[in-house]
């Protein structure tokens, strides 16, 4: 049977604050009941269209927040979100036509990795020890007796937010010092979602169905994205791709270089087309994997200065899907 996983990042999902609440700018709320409905409504319409089995999602505010979504599609279906969001009360989940037969959190950093720092000395939760957003990974059968596992990520954003909740800064050693702060966080979450996925291969992707996909806000050739794949080369595109090696058993394959070759792209930012929303395969999918592709052609550009400047798509990323013969 054929399958489509995918990966979306719905962009700030969440319900409107309950009625006489006073606003939190640090918290993600919808600004109104109109303006939510109208959202589930588009979110719903472009995931009936790309008809996915299996879509991880991200910045999913509530459980409450994902039935309504869910209530909008045709089908039955079922969903895990992550125990751990970040402090705006944002997280990662799935949606799924399978049933969930095993659902793992991961948020903290595994053995070996050391605190990091993540503000200014003397701002609390500075160093942390654990993902700003938590990861999850659930299995499930698209047939009787056969095991796919996915994991899903939302790895900390190259935009910065400065201290005072503030989106920019004239300071450039202050704006140089965040720079390295998000780095390290998305470094120790790169860890620790492939630490996770090392324990989803059991030591041999050949022999076992493994995707580990979600919003990794870099580049495929990022060092930070780099870091779930494993073993280096043989990457799609690379001279190595063909040859087998005894890196296949732990290596992860990212499927960007397929998207790129249609132009495909699932993020404008200040103007220029991004992929940094990614799905990574284990070998045993290679031979199964079939099509992949970005969804929106058409996203608004987000700016550094005003990152949740309203608009009027869905989200501001691009879902990325792809079909594999499981």
């Amino acid at each position: 049977m054929s399958a489509i996983i995918g990966t979306w990042n719905l962009e700030n999902f969440c319900r409107p604050m309950p009625a006489g609440s006073p606003p939190d700018p640090n918290k993600c709320a919808a600004k109104d009941q109109a303006t939510y409905e109208a959202k589930v409504e588009a979110l719903a319409g472009v995931i009936t269209e790309i008809a996915p089995d299996l879509l991880g999602v991200q910045e999913v505010g509530s459980q409450e927040a994902l039935d309504d979504l869910v209530a909008k599609l045709p089908g039955t279906w079922h969903t895990a979100l992550s125990n751990h969001p970040d402090p705006r009360g944002i997280r990662v989940g799935v949606i799924s036509r399978f049933p969930l037969l095993d659902v793992q959190q991961r948020k903290d950093f595994p053995t070996g990795v050391h605190p990091i720092q993540v503000e200014d000395d003397g701002i609390p939760g500075s160093p942390s020890s654990e993902m700003g957003r938590g990861g999850l990974a659930v299995r499930v059968e698209p047939t009787p007796g056969q095991s796919l596992h996915v994991a899903v990520c939302h790895l900390k954003s190259k935009l910065l937010t400065f201290p005072n909740k503030q989106h920019s800064t004239n300071d450039e050693r202050l704006r140089a010092r965040y720079e390295a702060y998000a780095l390290f966080r998305r470094t120790g979450e790169a860890v620790t979602m492939r630490a996770l996925a090392d324990d989803l291969l059991q030591g041999d992707g050949r022999n076992h169905d493994v995707i580990v996909l979600g919003d990794f806000n870099d580049e495929w050739q990022a060092a930070t994205t780099q870091i779930l794949y494993g073993p280096p080369g043989s990457q799609m595109g690379t001279g190595g791709f063909d040859h087998p090696d005894q890196g296949d058993a732990k290596r992860l394959w990212n499927l960007a270089p397929k998207i790129l070759e249609q132009g495909g792209f699932s993020r404008v930012f200040e103007g220029q087309h991004e992929l940094i929303d990614h799905i990574l395969i284990s070998h045993a999918l290679l031979a199964k994997f079939q099509e992949v592709s970005t969804g929106i052609e058409k996203l608004p550009s987000v700016v550094e200065a005003r990152p949740a400047a309203p608009h009027d798509k869905p989200s501001d990323h691009s879902p990325v899907v792809a079909k594999f013969n499981l």
